[in-house]
């Protein structure tokens, strides 16, 4: 594992996560508001994310089904990280967000057919 760290554009939201040693499995989704962003997820799971500083600085924006809770700098309006419905136990970290960049395995995510690129998600991780 390697500590990695980032935040917002800024500077008031900052955190740390922990990511594999090697290439991070990512995800360039084509939905509406991760094409427009040009968001590029890397997930972390809870435990392994901590939010240093800007937890009051965070603006929440949801849609769609509401499940998603996507949280922005109320400053300067950066998606840093968010809460992802693909994965509710893990944070959405933006790599674009790294204060260094860090080697990626992207792997396109069809967010515009949500439902069946999560059941595709969901078959490769169980190793179909």
């Amino acid at each position: 594992m390697v500590e990695v760290s980032g935040g917002c554009h800024c500077g008031a939201v900052r955190f740390t996560a922990r990511m594999p040693d090697g290439p991070a499995a990512a995800l360039e989704c084509n939905c509406s508001i991760c094409s427009m962003t040009g968001f590029l997820h890397v997930m972390v799971p809870h435990a392994d994310f901590e939010l240093i500083t800007g937890r009051n600085d965070l603006a929440s924006y949801r849609f769609g089904s509401g499940a998603a809770e996507h949280l922005f700098c109320s400053k300067c309006g950066v998606k840093s990280f968010y809460q992802p419905r693909s994965h509710p136990d893990a944070w959405s970290v933006n790599a674009k967000c790294l204060d260094r960049p860090i080697d990626l395995a992207v792997e396109q995510f069809d967010g515009r057919d949500w439902e069946n690129a999560k059941a595709h998600l969901d078959d490769e991780q169980r190793g179909r």
